[in-house]
């Protein structure tokens, strides 16, 4: 088979990773149609945490993205990136299972999920339960590097992984931690111990190898590959698809995308990039503390702007280096979420107050006591872990079990009147933060930033509350008058 696929990444995890969420739901909306053309096998297209990220700093309602999006996006099969289990906070099942319904429903019927610890003891029961509601799961087996890491331990994840009975397995390099060499070794290791189940590749380009493992992966029987349109690709994103689909031909092999309709796509995020002053992604040289602090691609554009909102960007690199540490005293979690927000939290607590674990959040008191997983408590430096444990906010939390209220019972809390979208959006995102939303949220309207100028004209006749236009360059000017009707 010489025929190589792709899963597009460019507006949940190149978004997320290289602009924090930072892409408003209209400066998407105007080009999802061309990213539809495109022959992608699949779309990333939303993820739980745009709730509260796009109410509370853009004023944005999500739940246009997903109805709007929808309607322009026919042809490519779109993704969630999530599952029935918490990610950063014990959150209610009949919370995250009437999302996936109300997904279900736009359409959105694959996700992409992962346990922090590759535990897929449990994975089994979710991802029937996922499949009841009509998604069908790709379970992430997530590369890391550590001690504890071997070819033994991903050959058993493997083995574990495929007998939870997933649609798919992603091969996940979250912190671009692969290198070509350990791709040679690993691969066949993992493609063989999934047996008959798929198996796709996804990997951050943080120490800017990614490229180069995908290609390795191809040559080893990788046929689904993970790929960002620029300026979203590259940095801590996804490959470029226009450099992977590039250098596959070289190799004799048949990428599955049309690029033509990506050009489009390439210059109006590029437009949205210059205009709303966020980075463009550009091929990183190697970094060799990137295998220390192993910090992954989502969160390091999101620690820098939480740094940056309290005036401490300048620490950014010493947190990197705490967060080589904490990782270490934690057993070496893999840097996957919740996990790496954890320790990158705690390792930007410990910089900014300049003694550690002085203030210690709340969640890595769970991690300490194994909420986000059994085999913290096994891993954890016994000393950190009986520090973080001795405070008085500890005991309180020894004994606590989740709540798991049933759904009417979220209803009589929230608002029995409820839509179920809107039931959701408030218990996100905050119901004071909801009803500040201006105009309920609507986005607001970017143009596409690759028109010709016919189709420039034609959108701007068509607003409201516009009774001039004037354009003017070099050269050349129009000027369009709306007049009453005689």
């Amino acid at each position: 088979m010489s025929e190589i696929r792709f899963i597009d990444t460019t507006v949940r995890d190149g978004n997320q990773s290289l602009w924090a969420l930072n892409m408003r739901v209209g400066a998407m909306l105007p080009i999802a149609e061309q990213m539809d053309q495109a022959g992608f096998e699949s779309m990333e297209f939303f993820l739980s945490v745009m709730f509260k990220k796009y109410v509370r700093e853009h004023k944005e309602n999500p739940w246009e993205w997903v109805r709007e999006g929808t309607k322009r996006i026919k042809k490519t099969r779109l993704r969630y990136h999530g599952g029935m289990h918490s990610a950063f906070e014990k959150t209610p099942h009949c919370i995250l299972k009437l999302l996936i319904e109300r997904l279900v429903s736009y359409g959105l019927t694959v996700t992409r999920t992962s346990n922090s610890w590759n535990d897929f003891a449990d994975f089994k029961e979710e991802i029937a339960d996922l499949k009841k509601t009509g998604m069908d799961t790709v379970a992430n087996l997530i590369y890391s590097v550590s001690p504890r890491h071997t070819d033994e331990y991903y050959a058993r994840k493997a083995k574990e992984a495929a007998a939870s009975n997933p649609w798919r397995i992603c091969f996940k390099d979250v912190g671009g931690l692969l290198t070509p060499e350990r791709a040679r070794t690993l691969i066949p290791v993992v493609l063989k111990s999934a047996g008959k189940i798929p198996v796709e590749f996804h990997a951050h380009c943080n120490s800017g190898q990614a490229p180069l493992c995908y290609l390795e992966g191809v040559k080893l029987g990788m046929r689904i590959l993970h790929t960002a349109v620029p300026p979203l690709a590259n940095g801590s994103s996804q490959p470029s698809i226009f450099n992977i689909a590039h250098n596959l031909r070289a190799l004799g092999y048949t990428p599955m995308v049309d690029l033509k309709p990506l050009e489009a796509v390439e210059k109006h995020f590029t437009a949205i990039a210059r205009k709303s002053g966020l980075p463009i992604g550009k091929p990183v040289e190697y970094d060799q503390s990137q295998y220390l602090h192993q910090v992954p691609g989502g969160m390091i554009s999101n620690m820098r702007h939480q740094l940056k909102i309290v005036g401490m960007e300048h620490k950014m690199e010493a947190a990197l280096e705490e967060a080589a540490h904490v990782r270490k005293d934690f057993g070496y979690p893999i840097m996957v979420t919740p996990l790496s927000q954890y320790v990158g939290t705690q390792a930007a607590i410990n910089v900014l107050l300049g003694e550690r674990y002085k203030e210690v959040p709340d969640q890595v008191i769970q991690y300490a006591l194994g909420f986000w997983g059994k085999e913290a408590v096994e891993v954890m430096d016994p000393d950190i872990r009986d520090k973080i444990l001795s405070r008085p906010r500890a005991k309180e939390w020894t004994h606590w079990e989740q709540p798991e209220p049933t759904l009417n019972e979220v209803r009589q809390k929230l608002g029995v009147h409820l839509s179920d979208e809107d039931l959701i959006l408030r218990f996100f995102a905050g119901d004071d933060y909801v009803n500040a939303l201006p105009d309920g949220g609507k986005p607001r309207e970017y143009l596409n930033g690759d028109l010709p100028l016919v189709r420039l004209i034609e959108q701007l006749s068509q607003r409201k509350g516009s009774n001039q236009i004037f354009i003017k360059r070099p050269g050349f000017s129009v000027r369009m008058e709306k007049r009453a009707a005689s």
